[in-house]
């Protein structure tokens, strides 16, 4: 491809692509301005580089390359810069944020949700999505809701995903019989609809990169609580300026920051001031600037 077509510019994502890519650049001499990206924290991806052989050891010997070659190196947030430079002190890594607003989400945002719980209630929803693993905290949730439900609030919560742990997590659904509280949907196509007709959007993770469904669910209006795992939330929320920060792995702090989002909502004119560092807009100004292109000269 590299060979017949030429490219002036090439976007990568995730460091053991990036490493093909570049090698691919280098071999047919391709002169394209390159911007490559980590999305997913380095302590997780090269956690086993001092053992030989292993994907994180070939990874680390072959960053230097990666590193040199090309023209931007990027992160999805601030944190995830430093875990790069306490592995990698040469590195030239900026922060660049997903596109996540976009005029196919605002639609998606509008469409129709007919499960009765998002109809009129008695009640608050919350919400939350992502792959049921254990990193992911919905156990934590789960308690919180307990501890919630115990102290006589009224609320329901929806839990979209699959993974290893769904069958771990509705047992402690049971264990709590909390059936008529809580629900685990399959994923869905559109997320985007759910978040728009629930109150709060809670992020239960022990750790994440930057994680885009925080913003879908503040971009359609959800107050956010999330832990303030590494790396990415505290970097979108702040101090409780924008959503609720908990502890992580603590149901108990979990279900006190959930009633402070819905006894004192955030306002979506407050969170518009966040999100618009997520649009494509200033996204891709940002990309053009690295890149020290014109977007002129650039169909977009």
């Amino acid at each position: 491809y590299l060979l017949k077509n030429k490219p002036k510019i090439i976007f990568s994502a995730e460091d053991h692509l990036n490493v093909v890519v570049i090698f691919a650049c280098l071999i047919t001499f391709n002169k394209a301005r390159i911007s490559v990206s980590s999305r997913v924290t380095p302590f997780d991806t090269y956690k086993n580089s001092n053992r030989i052989f292993t994907k994180g050891w070939f990874l680390k010997k072959f960053f230097p390359i990666v590193n040199k070659r090309a023209n931007v190196l990027t992160c999805v947030s601030k944190d995830m810069i430093k875990q790069y430079k306490k592995i990698f002190p040469y590195t030239r890594q900026v922060g660049l944020y997903n596109i996540v607003l976009n005029s196919e989400s605002y639609l998606n945002m509008k469409s129709k949700v007919s499960h009765s719980w998002f109809k009129k209630k008695d009640y608050q929803l919350a919400i939350a999505a992502g792959s049921l693993a254990k990193w992911k905290g919905f156990d934590d949730l789960i308690k919180a809701i307990n501890i919630l439900i115990e102290k006589k609030i009224k609320i329901k919560l929806i839990i979209i995903g699959s993974g290893p742990e769904k069958i771990r997590l509705n047992k402690l659904i049971n264990k709590y019989e909390l059936q008529n509280s809580i629900k685990i949907f399959n994923p869905q196509f559109n997320t985007l609809k759910y978040f728009k007709n629930a109150d709060i959007f809670v992020l239960s993770s022990k750790v994440e990169g930057m994680p885009n469904v925080l913003i879908e669910a503040m971009m359609c209006g959800c107050t956010v609580v999330a832990t303030n795992c590494h790396t990415g939330p505290r970097e979108i929320i702040g101090k409780n300026k924008y959503g609720y920060l908990a502890k992580v792995g603590n149901p108990s702090d979990l279900s006190k920051k959930i009633l402070s989002a819905f006894n004192k909502k955030i306002s979506p004119k407050k969170t518009k001031i966040i999100l618009n560092k997520f649009s494509v807009k200033e996204v891709l100004k940002k990309h053009f600037s690295l890149l020290k292109i014109d977007r002129k000269d650039w169909l977009i």
